[in-house]
């Protein structure tokens, strides 16, 4: 968790390590200790007393292991960490499993809030399933920048891309015209990167018809403040070789998420 290996701590505590007695194997056990009461704190974070308004939702791999994680921002712009769950894949099942934990903790299913993925059907579904259709969903925009333009050659790439960030700072409806338009000129030759384009036009133009501000639109059109903390936990996490299971990969998560969350900074 501070990046020094358990197979290399002794040359930063040579002398400690022999003179105390600390092996490897008593530092690898008193981490499984310590992260089980990590992961344990953040299962049982309330947030009935939290005025959420924005819920961002993101997975990331783990070896062979999907994680999803889920961050909060309330109405003073404070992030929180939400919760984990651990599977096969970023599926519908897993996704619906952490938002049905978060209601359990306190998140009013009633009231309506801003959520902010990658424009992952199975999220969206868990979404719809737990709080509704009525609820907002922005979907990332660098996901679809890369999604699009990665089916397009080097030179066109980076004229689409500059169309598609013109039109995200029109109004709603005029966005939306114009990227349809661009994908209707994309049809004859790179179908794939239209059909892409067209994808759930609409939510990628959620801030634009709630009339935010430009600084918020920078902050919620994509999920980098999720993405944020993942990379943290992915620092943190580069040293391990080997996953032994899904509740070593949550341990190791809930640690690093929460060594990340004392570092957060309000949204303005």
């Amino acid at each position: 968790m501070h990046n020094v290996s358990t197979r290399s701590y002794g040359r930063v505590i040579t002398e400690m390590a022999d003179s105390l007695g600390v092996s490897r194997s008593s530092v690898s056990r008193s981490f499984v200790e310590s992260s089980a009461r990590e992961l344990q704190r953040l299962a049982e974070r309330r947030f009935d007393e939290i005025n959420l308004l924005i819920i961002y939702i993101d997975g990331r791999v783990f070896g062979e292991h999907h994680l999803i994680a889920a961050v909060g921002v309330d109405a003073e712009g404070r992030k929180h960490v939400l919760g984990l769950v651990e599977g096969a894949s970023e599926n519908t099942a897993s996704a619906t499993s952490l938002l049905e934990d978060l209601v359990e903790r306190g998140v009013d299913p009633s009231r309506k809030y801003l959520f902010v993925i990658d424009g992952s059907k199975s999220l969206r579904k868990a979404i719809d399933s737990v709080f509704g259709a009525k609820n907002p969903v922005q979907r990332c925009r660098n996901h679809k920048l890369k999604n699009v333009c990665d089916k397009l050659p080097e030179e066109l790439a980076s004229q689409v891309r500059s169309v598609m960030k013109a039109a995200w700072r029109l109004p709603w409806r005029e966005g939306v015209a114009r990227l349809r338009k661009q994908a209707e000129w994309l049809e004859a030759y790179y179908p794939d990167a239209a059909r892409s384009l067209l994808e759930g036009p609409e939510e990628m133009f959620t801030i634009n018809r709630l009339e935010l501000s430009p600084s918020l639109r920078r902050c919620l059109g994509t999920t980098n403040l999720i993405e944020s903390p993942h990379s943290g936990v992915q620092m943190r996490t580069r040293r391990v070789s080997r996953w032994q299971g899904g509740s070593m990969v949550l341990r190791w998560a809930a640690s690093a998420f929460l060594a990340t969350d004392r570092n957060f900074r309000r949204i303005q």
